[in-house]
């Protein structure tokens, strides 16, 4: 080695060592960064969760007109619909005594539970109707308020 490449060499390393010295983050930086992160993950964290909570209701309403539709082919086939001690279940296995049973009339092997996870409440007559389909909500109560509260069929 010449003493011109030494040269080179030992300046090349302390250039290296002052930009290594310059290249990171101040604490401060990093903070002022943390503070904004959470700042909008506070804003934005309470909307995405409200937007899940309406998807699960807007799901449980699709379900419940999926289930009335089976009902209604139920009905075309068997001339009722089914009570309540035969409940949705009729809808995928055959009820004793029906002879003029063509299902089953759900696209599944059982009834779909609703989005969190309960079965659905039925009951053949309904309060307004020949039957009613209750989701009781996140709660799996009868009542409450916001994603707790009962979805009801409208028929």
């Amino acid at each position: 080695m010449t003493l011109r490449t030494i040269r080179f060499a030992a300046a090349l390393d302390r250039r290296r060592a002052r930009r290594d010295r310059r290249g990171g983050f101040t604490l401060v930086e990093l903070l002022v960064v943390l503070v904004i992160l959470s700042l909008i993950m506070g804003l934005v964290g309470p909307r995405v969760l409200s937007y899940l909570s309406d998807a699960r209701g807007k799901s449980a309403r699709l379900q419940i007109e999926a289930i009335q539709s089976a009902l209604d082919l139920f009905y075309l086939d068997m001339g009722r619909y089914p009570t309540t001690s035969e409940g949705l279940q009729a809808l995928v296995v055959r009820v004793p005594n029906a002879d003029r049973w063509n299902g089953p009339y759900l696209n599944q092997t059982s009834v779909p539970l609703d989005p969190w996870g309960n079965p659905y409440d039925y009951r053949s007559p309904g309060a307004s109707g020949p039957y009613e389909i209750t989701s009781l909500g996140s709660d799996g109560r009868k009542g409450g308020t916001g994603d707790a509260s009962d979805i009801t069929s409208t028929r």
